[in-house]
Protein backbone atom coordinates (compact mmCIF):
# COMPACT_ATOMS: atom_id res chain seq x y z
CA UNK A 1 0.00 0.00 0.00
CA UNK A 2 1.13 3.50 -0.92
CA UNK A 3 1.74 6.22 1.79
CA UNK A 4 -1.13 8.08 1.65
CA UNK A 5 -3.64 5.08 1.45
CA UNK A 6 -1.55 4.06 4.45
CA UNK A 7 -2.01 6.93 6.46
CA UNK A 8 -6.19 7.15 5.09
CA UNK A 9 -6.24 3.54 6.85
CA UNK A 10 -4.87 4.65 10.01
CA UNK A 11 -7.00 7.43 10.33
CA UNK A 12 -10.06 5.56 9.03
CA UNK A 13 -9.41 3.21 11.80
CA UNK A 14 -8.68 5.92 14.25
CA UNK A 15 -12.09 7.20 13.50
CA UNK A 16 -13.69 4.43 14.03
CA UNK A 17 -12.33 3.37 17.52
CA UNK A 18 -10.54 0.59 16.40
CA UNK A 19 -7.23 1.46 17.49
CA UNK A 20 -5.83 -2.13 17.72
CA UNK A 21 -6.30 -1.99 13.82
CA UNK A 22 -4.13 1.24 14.15
CA UNK A 23 -1.04 -0.72 15.63
CA UNK A 24 -1.07 -3.12 12.53
CA UNK A 25 -0.07 0.28 10.40
CA UNK A 26 2.79 0.64 12.70
CA UNK A 27 6.32 -0.49 12.32
CA UNK A 28 7.17 -2.70 15.32
CA UNK A 29 10.09 0.02 16.27
CA UNK A 30 7.36 3.35 15.88
CA UNK A 31 8.16 6.84 17.53
CA UNK A 32 5.34 8.47 18.91
CA UNK A 33 6.19 11.93 19.55
CA UNK A 34 4.08 13.83 21.67
CA UNK A 35 2.54 16.83 21.26
CA UNK A 36 4.80 19.29 23.44
CA UNK A 37 5.52 15.92 25.49
CA UNK A 38 8.04 13.01 25.28
CA UNK A 39 9.19 10.38 22.97
CA UNK A 40 7.08 7.27 23.18
CA UNK A 41 8.88 3.92 21.43
CA UNK A 42 7.55 0.88 20.26
CA UNK A 43 4.09 -0.47 19.39
CA UNK A 44 3.26 -1.47 23.68
CA UNK A 45 3.79 2.47 24.49
CA UNK A 46 1.63 3.62 21.46
CA UNK A 47 -1.33 1.07 22.93
CA UNK A 48 -0.57 2.78 26.07
CA UNK A 49 -1.14 6.06 24.92
CA UNK A 50 -4.40 5.12 22.90
CA UNK A 51 -6.25 3.47 25.88
CA UNK A 52 -5.42 6.54 28.01
CA UNK A 53 -6.36 8.86 25.38
CA UNK A 54 -9.59 7.11 24.51
CA UNK A 55 -10.52 6.74 28.32
CA UNK A 56 -10.02 10.56 28.34
CA UNK A 57 -11.22 11.64 24.90
CA UNK A 58 -13.68 10.58 22.34
CA UNK A 59 -12.62 12.26 18.92
CA UNK A 60 -13.49 12.15 15.11
CA UNK A 61 -10.96 13.84 12.45
CA UNK A 62 -12.49 15.55 9.64
CA UNK A 63 -11.18 17.15 6.89
CA UNK A 64 -8.31 15.28 6.32
CA UNK A 65 -6.04 16.14 3.98
CA UNK A 66 -3.25 13.37 3.16
CA UNK A 67 0.13 15.12 1.62
CA UNK A 68 3.39 12.33 0.82
CA UNK A 69 6.67 12.69 -1.02
CA UNK A 70 7.42 11.15 -4.09
CA UNK A 71 9.91 8.37 -2.31
CA UNK A 72 7.03 7.47 0.04
CA UNK A 73 9.01 7.82 3.33
CA UNK A 74 7.53 10.92 4.30
CA UNK A 75 4.08 11.71 4.64
CA UNK A 76 1.80 14.67 6.37
CA UNK A 77 -1.67 15.03 7.44
CA UNK A 78 -4.09 18.46 8.47
CA UNK A 79 -7.21 17.70 10.21
CA UNK A 80 -9.63 19.02 12.11
CA UNK A 81 -10.38 17.69 15.43
CA UNK A 82 -13.88 17.60 16.72
CA UNK A 83 -13.88 16.21 20.24
CA UNK A 84 -15.83 15.55 23.60
CA UNK A 85 -13.36 15.86 26.94
CA UNK A 86 -14.30 12.53 29.05
CA UNK A 87 -12.27 12.51 31.66
CA UNK A 88 -9.64 14.86 33.13
CA UNK A 89 -6.14 14.22 31.89
CA UNK A 90 -3.67 14.67 34.81
CA UNK A 91 -1.92 18.33 34.71
CA UNK A 92 -5.32 19.87 32.86
CA UNK A 93 -8.59 21.55 33.35
CA UNK A 94 -11.85 19.33 34.52
CA UNK A 95 -13.48 17.73 32.15
CA UNK A 96 -17.22 17.78 32.28
CA UNK A 97 -18.23 16.77 28.83
CA UNK A 98 -16.36 19.84 27.13
CA UNK A 99 -16.79 19.76 23.20
CA UNK A 100 -13.97 21.17 21.48
CA UNK A 101 -13.03 21.60 17.65
CA UNK A 102 -9.09 22.23 16.83
CA UNK A 103 -6.94 22.44 14.04
CA UNK A 104 -3.57 20.23 14.18
CA UNK A 105 -1.33 17.77 11.60
CA UNK A 106 0.86 15.49 12.03
CA UNK A 107 3.96 14.53 10.10
CA UNK A 108 5.20 10.70 9.73
CA UNK A 109 8.27 8.47 8.94
CA UNK A 110 7.41 5.26 6.18
CA UNK A 111 9.59 2.36 6.52
CA UNK A 112 9.06 -0.67 5.35
CA UNK A 113 5.26 -0.28 4.27
CA UNK A 114 4.70 0.85 8.03
CA UNK A 115 4.84 3.86 9.86
CA UNK A 116 7.71 4.55 11.97
CA UNK A 117 7.29 8.10 12.82
CA UNK A 118 4.44 9.70 14.50
CA UNK A 119 4.54 13.61 15.00
CA UNK A 120 1.41 15.42 15.71
CA UNK A 121 1.27 18.85 16.80
CA UNK A 122 -1.84 20.99 18.19
CA UNK A 123 -2.11 23.99 20.04
CA UNK A 124 -2.33 23.12 23.47
CA UNK A 125 -3.52 27.14 24.22
CA UNK A 126 -6.24 27.18 22.19
CA UNK A 127 -7.74 23.64 23.39
CA UNK A 128 -7.42 24.88 26.91
CA UNK A 129 -9.11 27.88 26.29
CA UNK A 130 -12.18 25.70 24.65
CA UNK A 131 -12.12 23.39 27.57
CA UNK A 132 -12.21 26.15 30.12
CA UNK A 133 -15.19 28.17 28.67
Amino acid sequence: MDSKALITAYYAAFNAGRTDEMLSYLHDDVEHHVNEGGIRRGKEKFAEFNAHMTRCYREVLTDIVIFANEAGDRAAAEFVVNGTYLATDEGLPEARGQKYVLPAGTFFTIRNGKIARVTTYYNLTDWTRQVSA
